[in-house]
């Protein structure tokens, strides 16, 4: 039998576009006529996505350079406000962000990278202040983010600040891929034979994830009816893009590793048992990145062409020259 080729393999050509703040790609739109280009999305990510660069303040009008603003809780709710001249931005701003969506909605958008701590771009870190000034009283979205969040609730988002962090980086290249694939197999209609496959493929993906919710999106697959094939695919695609927000952890990983491991219990030799759970105890006990143990199994998922396996999303989820794995 013909061994399956990997999934990503298979989807290489598949475009992936992410909204992204305009100046962390170097473009010079802050309100201090500076950028703040992030290497690893312009060097690195840069050649595996399209960028779709948006930058709030200048595109609803504002000049460059421009005073300041903040967010400030007033009577009339939280608005846009610039620091010095206290001039309100809030109607212009949310009046050109709802065009701006909308527009976004028609560009097939796999992600969002926002500006952390902006005022109208921070995922969830901008600060608001009372009208009489003061220290911060809360942090929240800023007013363009929201939006975004709110009119593309099953988008990947993120700020380019937690991407410095590797688990973080990864679980969010991570939901960018699986969405961009879910995207890719549904884009011309939703089949419940479309539906068992992509799950099919992501059954070990789910697991390093969410247990609980991978259960959940079984009993969504078992009880598909076709009549009501796009509800069940609207109620899979929530759960699943909920289930991939979960954080992956060492853990969780490691019970996946074992699980993959249990499909070679009758071809493996007693050496290559011994050293396959070496490996695995060395990434549990953080001895080793988690590209060591993969690695391994995608060697032996070839060496005995197991089929099952080698279409699993979970063993090539994204492309290895991101080098993801390296540091989880």
């Amino acid at each position: 039998m013909a061994v399956e080729k990997p999934l990503h393999k298979l989807k290489a050509s598949m475009n992936i576009n992410i909204g992204i703040s305009s100046c962390l790609l170097g473009e010079k739109v802050r309100y201090d006529g500076g950028h703040k280009r992030e290497r690893y999305l312009t060097d690195v990510l840069g050649k595996y996505v399209t960028w779709v660069p948006v930058c709030p303040e200048h595109e609803c009008g504002l000049s460059i350079p421009r005073e300041s603003m903040r967010l400030v809780r007033t009577e009339n709710g939280i608005r846009l406000v610039t620091t010095r001249t206290k001039k309100d931005h809030t109607d212009k701003m949310t009046s050109w962000a709802g065009k701006r969506i909308r527009k976004l909605q028609t560009e097939d958008l796999c992600g969002f990278i926002f500006k952390t701590k902006s005022p109208s771009s921070a995922m969830k870190d901008a600060k608001v202040y009372s009208a009489k000034g003061g220290m911060a009283e809360k942090k929240m979205a800023g007013l363009f983010a929201g939006m975004v969040m709110d009119k593309m609730p099953y988008l990947p988002c993120e700020d380019e600040g937690r991407l410095n962090d590797d688990t973080l980086r990864e679980n969010f290249i991570e939901r960018v891929f699986v969405f961009a694939r879910w995207k890719d197999a549904t884009k011309n209609s939703i089949t419940a034979v479309k539906l068992i496959d992509f799950h099919s493929d992501h059954k070990l993906t789910l697991m390093s994830h969410s247990p609980a919710r991978l259960k959940e999106l079984g009993k969504i697959v078992a009880s598909i009816d076709k009549k009501m094939v796009p509800t069940k695919g609207d109620e899979y695609l929530r759960v699943l893009m909920d289930a991939m927000a979960t954080k992956s952890s060492v853990r969780k990983h490691t019970n996946v590793l074992y699980h993959i491991m249990g499909y070679f219990k009758k071809v493996l030799t007693k050496e290559e048992k011994q050293e396959l759970g070496e490996t695995i105890e060395n990434y549990h006990n953080h001895l080793v990145p988690l590209i060591v143990p993969v690695t391994l199994l995608n060697h032996y998922t070839r060496k005995y062409g197991v089929d099952y396996l080698q279409r699993q999303v979970y063993l090539h989820p994204h492309p290895a020259e991101l080098k993801l794995r390296n540091h989880v």
